[in-house]
């Protein structure tokens, strides 16, 4: 883009739900517009930015609304109705007054990106005159999933065990869709908030997907036939792990655990190279006591190193002294930088629940995956890790719903040492070279992200004339 042709600066404010695991996708596409010479605001909840000290956007500003709960953030709520409810009616109010003193400060926003999570923005940012872009965290096929189930398209609940058929998804068995749609009724309030998401985004100017092309080129395709400037932009991966355009974007820059870095590099740097397994279920996976044992036989049994985050609150499922135990064979740490831990020649493998962030940080690193689903989105994409992008391979678990400590094993052995091994890790440097691709220049995600910038600021010129 020849930026010297238009000297207008189009703003954008972002408005991500408020966890970090759907604020970091949005922060680090907020870093790609800043890169490109556009203003960018994110706006996050008053509690948030109490509770995230020394937390740095770089270029991008940081701005405060409310969502009702400033002194505890959504703890503080009886349940996620009573949030999301209180949420849209303080947000409604403190995300005009942010667009009013935006302007009265000279900065006027000209579109405003929002989370479906929180569909009232997009309200707000109409009423306010100005274009809005929905931004999906989650992958074009579950988005799929839960936009067929909010038409009437998918009956819920499923019946029978046969095959799930949507367009511009292969066929999936029943469990091997969402939690929400598979287990009908288990969270109510959670169901409402993803069918929400659509209620009004025919409305939206652009719809952004935290994914690329090449990725899922047939459910984009199908999306793009029935919304309006459908744009996959992802994956949403700090930079220097991807073209290393942005020289100063080596980190997510917010999250709710303290990582022990320093260790973890350490520890890694002592390990031959692909002589480790890397296990963790993120920041908000509870395993159930008799899951975590199975990996503690698993990982002690299987001749090969581990590195295991097990978060503070889930550390009392690990059996007595097992932490000064797994010391010759294994580090356990809280919590740690996991992008730095996968990049590390020395890991070999990736343990994990398959949340999309980590689905798409292991992919762009061509790191071989071992799918442990444990609810929401999970499952579904653990079946294209294994299934149609062939990088990892989904556990099989019992009639208890556990994985047993055998079928780790098999695994991480298949992986390591099997002929389907060579395939996965063949298909995971393919797929790791072209996540690469798409955000350098020239790239699907980068292409994307240039014609939007092109038609903000022509619809900011035309709004001018």
């Amino acid at each position: 883009m020849d930026e010297t042709q238009d000297n207008i600066e189009a703003h954008c404010l972002l408005v991500p739900y408020p966890v970090t695991g759907h604020i970091n996708p949005m922060l680090q596409f907020a870093k790609r517009l800043a890169h490109k010479q556009v203003r960018v605001t994110l706006a996050l909840t008053k509690f948030l930015l109490k509770s995230t000290t020394g937390f740095s956007a770089g270029s991008v500003s940081l701005q405060p609304i409310s969502d009702g709960f400033d002194d505890g953030g959504r703890s503080q709520a009886k349940n996620s109705d009573e949030y999301l409810s209180r949420f849209q009616q303080i947000g409604q109010q403190t995300l005009s007054e942010l667009l009013r003193g935006l302007a009265d400060l000279g900065r006027p926003v000209d579109c405003v990106i929002y989370d479906p999570f929180i569909p009232w923005v997009l309200d707000v940012a109409k009423w306010s005159g100005l274009l809005a872009a929905a931004f999906f965290t989650q992958s074009c096929a579950v988005d799929n999933i839960y936009y067929h189930a909010y038409a009437g398209e998918l009956k819920l609940p499923l019946s029978g065990g046969g095959a799930v058929e949507l367009p511009g998804l292969p066929a999936m068995k029943p469990d091997e869709m969402p939690s929400f749609i598979y287990v009908h009724g288990s969270h109510p309030g959670t169901f409402r908030m993803l069918m929400n998401q659509f209620r009004n985004v025919g409305e939206a100017d652009w719809i952004f997907v935290n994914t690329f092309h090449e990725l899922e080129e047939e459910v984009l395709e199908y999306w793009m036939s029935k919304f309006k400037r459908v744009k996959a932009v992802g994956p949403t991966v700090p930079s220097i792990y991807l073209d290393k355009r942005l020289h100063d974007d080596k980190e997510y820059g917010l999250t709710i655990f303290k990582p022990m870095t320093n260790i973890c590099t350490e520890w890694l740097n002592l390990r031959q190279p692909r002589s480790v397994v890397y296990v963790s279920f993120g920041s908000m996976a509870e395993l159930a006591a008799d899951q975590i044992q199975e990996l503690v036989c698993a990982l002690t049994t299987y001749d090969m190193h581990f590195l295991w985050v097990v978060r503070k609150s889930e550390e009392s499922k690990l059996p007595p002294k097992f932490l000064e135990e797994a010391s010759a064979k294994g580090l356990i740490v809280s919590w740690c930088d996991q992008l730095e831990v996968l990049a590390h020649e020395a890991v070999a493998c990736f343990i994990t629940h398959c949340g999309w962030n980590s689905t798409l940080e292991a992919l762009s690193l061509g790191v071989p995956i071992v799918g442990i689903p444990q609810w929401t989105d999970q499952g579904t994409n653990a079946k294209f890790v294994s299934d149609v992008w062939e990088i990892g391979i989904r556990a099989r678990v019992d009639e208890k719903g556990v994985v047993r400590r055998d079928e780790i094993i098999r695994c991480v052995k298949s992986i390591m040492e099997g002929q389907g091994g060579k395939v996965i890790s063949s298909n995971s440097t393919k797929w790791r070279e072209i996540a690469r691709g798409v955000v350098d220049e020239g790239g699907s995600s980068d292409i994307n992200i240039e014609e939007f910038i092109s038609s903000l600021k022509i619809s900011k010129n035309t709004s001018r004339e």
